[in-house]
């Protein structure tokens, strides 16, 4: 049915279980999937939450993911928490030696946190891509395969690389506008279906009509 939400489910099709919606999927309180984003498991016992890496409550950085994402295998997010003190004379950290060491524990503040890391709505990640800490990738982006996103993608943009470039956009600045300004991704399920011909049209006329 295609006014089925993705609440009480976690495969798109049935027939193929390495696909799952990541928001039934998620148990991380700081981790926030929007509905429809799938990602593609390596294998069947693959777990997401795996590839979302030194995510420690204690920083309270957050993965934050739109709606209607296609994540691929592979993916891996940095996340705040992986940055070492940098001003002394060494990284090391010494902390992890025992309880005596934890005088050289760095406090949260002196470390370089980046904030939360978001990814837009319609955003589609290839294979084996790294996304580093605080990045956030804008709506409609298209990631290319073995990047690594060290700094923030523009909406709509094809970008790839290490680091992970804009190659070009996906569509002049005036329908960009429009389909920012649209958010098809933030319409009931029933309107997008009805829309969904010239959602998936590249008629600049038909799209430029889409309220």
């Amino acid at each position: 049915m295609h006014n089925e939400q993705n609440t009480d489910r976690i495969y798109p099709d049935g027939a193929y279980r390495k696909i799952h919606f990541l928001k039934e999927e998620i148990t991380r309180p700081n981790i926030i999937v929007g509905d429809y984003t799938y990602y593609d498991h390596a294998d069947i016992g693959d777990c997401f939450e795996s590839h979302v890496t030194h995510h420690y409550d204690f920083i309270g950085d957050k993965l934050i993911i739109g709606k209607f994402c296609a994540i691929a295998r592979g993916i891996e997010f940095v996340m705040n928490g992986a940055n070492h003190y940098m001003r002394g004379v060494t990284t090391y950290a010494f902390y992890l030696l025992g309880e005596e060491w934890e005088q050289a524990a760095p406090t949260t503040k002196e470390l370089s946190l980046r904030g939360d890391t978001i990814v837009g709505n319609d955003v589609w990640i290839g294979q084996n891509v790294t996304v580093m800490p605080g990045v956030h990738i804008g709506d409609g982006a298209i990631i290319g395969t073995s990047s690594v996103v060290t700094k923030d993608i523009p909406p709509y943009s094809i970008a790839a690389g290490n680091p992970c470039k804009p190659v070009r956009k996906r569509f002049d600045d005036e329908l960009i506008a429009h389909l920012l300004d649209i958010q098809w991704w933030n319409w009931p399920i029933e309107k997008i279906f009805a829309n969904i011909g010239a959602l998936r049209s590249d008629d600049r006329s038909l799209i430029l009509n889409l309220r």
